[in-house]
């Protein structure tokens, strides 16, 4: 314990300024995974720092395992969140950073297996299975509600808006039937694509299609890419942004 507890030190101590706010609300656990794992994550893109107060350290996603593309018995399901008004608070690389590793932390902290998601300025999706040792979503409220909260405080202390409320809602549906399953995974995995933020989704950072496709066997890749997505309703009416 003696030891975790310095590595953590020394790893906060070797960030530069104004680094350490911007991961406070991460446990020391999720943190010392997050060091251990630096290094691998393969750059994407050039970031600008116009923003000094939320600088993050490039480190390590914690990116789920090998998906299985099967509906689980459990539950697997398609959820949307968004942000009161649709204001675009996540609106630079930082702070979709900030989000886009939150998901995925706090997805693996509750046991939810992701298979697909897309961060975005001002909403996310996700395809997940439910926790294998439940037989409802009940810990799904949990979940987004750690998230929320954490993600709200710290985008608000960087605002100055101590009382602001930043999340709206989540939407939840369940799938039950293996081609609505397999259209909703394209769907996700394309939705930058669709909001006209990247030409091929594998170069937008903040979403799973890169992942996948390292993930998945080329079969498996070609087969839900062909998925047709313009035949299902979706509430995506949000048109985010990136700033640099």
């Amino acid at each position: 314990m003696r030891a975790a507890k310095q590595a953590d030190a020394n790893w906060r101590h070797a960030l530069p300024p104004g680094r350490h706010r911007a991961l406070a609300f991460w446990s020391a656990a999720v943190l010392r995974r997050f060091s251990s794992m630096r290094g691998s994550r393969k750059t994407i893109v050039s970031r600008p720092t116009s923003d000094q107060s939320c600088q993050m350290p490039q480190r390590a996603i914690p990116w789920p395992h090998a998906p299985t593309h099967q509906l689980s018995e459990v539950g697997t399901y398609f959820v949307t969140a968004g942000t009161y008004l649709k204001a675009h608070h996540f609106r630079i690389p930082e702070r979709l950073d900030v989000l886009h590793r939150g998901v995925l932390s706090v997805a693996r902290q509750f046991s939810w297996n992701l298979e697909a998601w897309a961060v975005f300025s001002n909403h996310y999706h996700f395809v997940a299975r439910s926790p294998s040792n439940s037989d409802e979503a009940t810990s799904l409220s949990q979940m987004l509600g750690a998230l929320h909260t954490q993600t709200a405080s710290w985008v608000n202390r960087l605002d100055k808006t101590p009382v602001r409320k930043v999340w709206h809602n989540f939407w939840e549906t369940r799938l039950t039937y293996q081609t609505s399953y397999l259209v909703r995974l394209n769907y996700v995995h394309q939705n930058p694509v669709r909001h006209g933020l990247v030409p091929v989704a594998n170069k937008y950072p903040w979403c799973s299609a890169q992942w996948f496709e390292g993930a998945a066997s080329p079969a498996m890749v070609r087969s839900i890419y062909r998925c047709r997505t313009d035949t299902i309703r979706v509430s995506d009416d949000f048109a985010p942004l990136v700033e640099s």
